[in-house]
């Protein structure tokens, strides 16, 4: 029996206290804020406030931005101590160096797409996030991407988004032995509303054991 490290969890999409709250209090490691009005899960300032109010210690606040002005981000920066930031866009490595805190590139996982060639150009990225492509689409697409497509032994940590749910997050996580997961609409009852339920039965699916 071979025990793989432990699979860290990122609830995204977080728009109200309470759903961080629970997210954390069922065992997630992260919790991300969407910066880009464009989402439904979209929240402003006040509102990502209160939510990192609500959180205990050693959960990770990750801020999600799409092509933003880089005022726009230093700005939330200025309000908010997130820990992490991810670009979730065609951000250039130099671009998302500039903010002088670590962060995670999202790639978005097209049929032509080499993630090797990206992990390189974003050397300094702590992980690459790995989302199902959508023409038009930015993510929270709620698809499921090929996973053949991720080559084994990269040279950046994968986290794997696009399209899971408590019902495929365990076969996900015995293909692909991603360093974390990362769930948004699998956990909704509706958009931008988190379900305790779901959550609860969504990480039970990632506390596996490889036979």
């Amino acid at each position: 029996m071979q025990l793989y490290p432990r699979t860290r969890v990122k609830i995204c999409g977080i728009t109200r206290p309470e759903d961080a709250l629970v997210a954390a209090q069922l065992g997630a490691d992260a919790i991300g804020l969407v910066f880009f009005n464009k989402s439904p899960r979209s929240v402003t300032i006040e509102q990502a406030k209160i939510i990192m109010q609500a959180l205990p210690a050693f959960v990770t606040t990750v801020g999600l931005f799409v092509n933003a002005k880089a005022s726009f981000v230093q700005d939330i920066l200025a309000e908010l101590p997130l820990d992490l930031l991810q670009f979730h866009g065609e951000e250039s490595p130099e671009y998302c160096q500039q903010f002088a805190k670590p962060y995670i590139k999202a790639l978005r996982m097209s049929p032509n797409i080499n993630i090797e060639s990206a992990a390189q150009d974003y050397t300094k990225a702590k992980a690459l996030l790995l989302d199902t492509y959508v023409k038009g689409v930015a993510g929270g697409t709620g698809q499921v991407f090929d996973w053949q497509q991720v080559p084994a032994n990269l040279s950046k940590p994968i986290i794997l988004a696009g399209g899971l749910k408590p019902d495929n997050v365990n076969h996900a996580i015995s293909t692909l032995h991603p360093y974390a997961v990362d769930v948004s609409g699998g956990v909704e009852s509706s958009k931008g509303i988190k379900n305790a339920d779901k959550i609860a039965a969504f990480m039970k699916g990632v506390q596996i054991v490889i036979q």
